[in-house]
């Protein structure tokens, strides 16, 4: 076998390989001695069919084997010995078409090498985390949102007129050209006045009413309404009002802890606070991180395969197209071309996920399968009633695994680096980390 490189200009290689008819015949007899103890044929004790027969029988099935076995072979010889790794997988292609049994086979190679990355001195780099303290104004909000969700409602006087956020319960028929529709009915029906439960401009025709009133609500029913016999149609819907009910918040006390499993009020505040201090310790560790990227980004610098940076840039082209372009659902629509802003941010995006990468690879760091399995139980959650579904098309799509992989190998390196850093803290307040987390969105 011979290989002669062909073109090395920066990360791209390009190698041809020969592999002689000799090398190939032999890969083949070789193949032929080892299943020849297992072969049964007519005429011949299993075991003892001869070479040559066999060689006829089987010998042009496995000169294909042969020769894919051989070149794959010939590539990792090649990656052992020079020690590239390449950035995807290598474009290999026959390059005489034309051959036939007996002739040598010529193959050609190409790739884009993974560039030297350097090693940065992690324990040199100097990083701050921020921490906030949960104080008695958040954990008083708080609670009083959980006093709000625990609301209950009290009948109005007879006469009262209903207002936003009331409670009205009442007895409605809907119809559609005069005629009731199948759904459109019910009695004693409790509706939050502002809730926009129902349909759009429903709720506002029944501001004002009161106690033992009629009132004849005419909406139309949304162009993407579920029904279709409803959809885009108008409808009127007699209402009678049963009663106007005020909101009455739940009192903050110790019988409002317990309907949220807390002991007591103390218990629960303290729930709380933990709770609003692992929230302010996550957006905490957003602004670390990309502080910390920042800084790989700035004192590490090396060349990126070209074929990762085009694709970075057109999947970001893609995805900021569709941000400014909601309406469109789908991807038929004319290709987008990356701008110099998109490769910019590309170049960084892959730069860093080389380095993340290399830093992990060195540093033996893996994604375990509890914490694969964990990731997929999280995901499959959200299609309740399809999990099982959801966990087989995983078992069966290796790119959605790469897919939930990397954000989770990523973060076990960001830990890793983060162990090995020079990290203070400052505490600050809920609104200067509010702000540094608004920041992040800016840049």
């Amino acid at each position: 076998m011979q290989v002669t490189e062909t073109l090395n200009d920066g990360l791209k290689r390009s190698y041809k390989i020969t592999v002689s008819a000799a090398e190939l015949d032999a890969k083949v007899d070789e193949k032929l001695a080892e299943a020849q103890p297992q072969v049964e044929m007519k005429g011949f004790r299993k075991g003892k069919v001869p070479m040559a027969l066999l060689r006829k029988q089987f010998g042009k099935r496995l000169l294909g084997e042969a020769m894919q076995e051989t070149i794959d072979g010939a590539m990792n010889a090649h990656f052992e010995e020079c020690g590239d790794r390449p950035a995807l997988q290598p474009d290999v292609k026959v390059t005489n078409p034309d051959w036939k049994e007996g002739d040598d086979v010529e193959v050609e190679m190409s790739y884009e090498a993974l560039p030297e990355i350097p090693e940065p001195a992690l324990k040199e780099i100097a990083l701050e985390k921020l921490v906030a303290k949960a104080g008695e104004s958040e954990i008083d909000d708080a609670l009083g949102k959980l006093a709000e969700n625990a609301q209950s409602f009290a009948k109005r006087r007879k006469g009262s007129k209903a207002k936003d956020g009331d409670q009205v319960v009442i007895d409605f028929v809907g119809k559609v050209d005069g005629e009731p529709f199948e759904g459109g009915a019910a009695e004693d029906y409790p509706l939050v006045l502002g809730s926009q439960s129902f349909i759009p401009g429903f709720e506002d025709q029944l501001l004002g009413a009161k106690e033992g009133e009629e009132v004849t609500v005419t909406v139309s029913f949304p162009a993407d309404y579920g029904a279709e016999n409803l959809k885009g149609k108008e409808a009127t819907f007699d209402c009678t009002i049963k009663e106007v009910r005020a909101p009455k918040p739940a009192e903050i006390d110790d019988e409002l802890a317990k309907q949220f499993g807390a002991e007591d009020l103390a218990a629960l505040k303290a729930q709380i606070a933990e709770r609003l201090e692992d929230e302010y310790s996550g957006a905490a560790r957003a602004v670390m991180k990309r502080a910390l990227l920042d800084k790989l980004d700035e004192t590490v610098a090396f060349d990126v395969p070209p074929s990762l940076l085009e694709a970075e840039a057109k999947q970001i082209a893609h995805q900021l197209w569709h941000e400014d372009n909601p309406d469109v659902q789908g991807h038929d629509h004319p290709e987008i071309e990356p701008t110099d802003e998109h490769l910019t941010l590309a170049e960084r995006r892959v730069r860093l996920g080389l380095l993340l990468a290399e830093i992990g690879r060195k540093a033996e760091i893996e994604v375990s399968d509890n914490e694969m399995t964990q990731a997929v139980m999280n995901q499959a959650r959200q299609y309740p009633g399809q999990e099982q579904q959801f966990f087989e098309f995983v078992r069966q799509n290796q790119a959605l695994q790469q897919q939930i992989r990397a954000p989770i190998f990523e973060d076990k390196v960001v830990d890793y680096i983060l162990e090995l850093a020079e990290v203070t803290e400052k505490e600050v307040s809920k609104e200067e980390l509010e702000k540094a987390v608004e920041a992040l969105d800016e840049e």
